[in-house]
């Protein structure tokens, strides 16, 4: 290898130099592709609309608390109200009302079953 590089420091300095130029113009390309295909990148979006949900089934034509799911859940019935942080933790601990198994609001509010 060394054959093929000039025998002389200045030379070898400017070959270094310019190497060294070309490694940053290589670096900055790849910089702005890696941006580009991370703004490609699907976004998870957050469902618009309250963050749980306490669902109702009717019995006797009467609403009946069913479940506690995080919002947007498919899961849950059409009958829904909103719930806050500590509305659907005090629904799940000391209302007993169950979390869905599929969303897991009980997880997402750090209560251990």
């Amino acid at each position: 290898m060394s054959e093929d590089l000039p025998p002389d420091l200045p030379r070898l300095r400017t070959l270094e130099t310019w190497l060294a130029y070309s490694l940053h113009r290589v670096q900055a390309r790849i910089s702005e592709v890696e941006q580009r295909e991370a703004d490609m990148r699907p976004q998870r979006q957050l469902p618009d609309g309250p963050t749980w949900v306490l669902s109702y089934l009717r019995q006797r034509g009467q609403p009946v608390a069913d479940s506690v799911h995080v919002g947007g859940c498919r899961m849950a019935s059409h009958h829904t109200r909103p719930l806050d942080r500590e509305q659907a933790l005090r629904a799940i601990t000391a209302e007993g009302i169950r979390a869905c198994e599929i969303c897991r609001p009980d997880s997402e509010l750090g209560v251990l079953e």
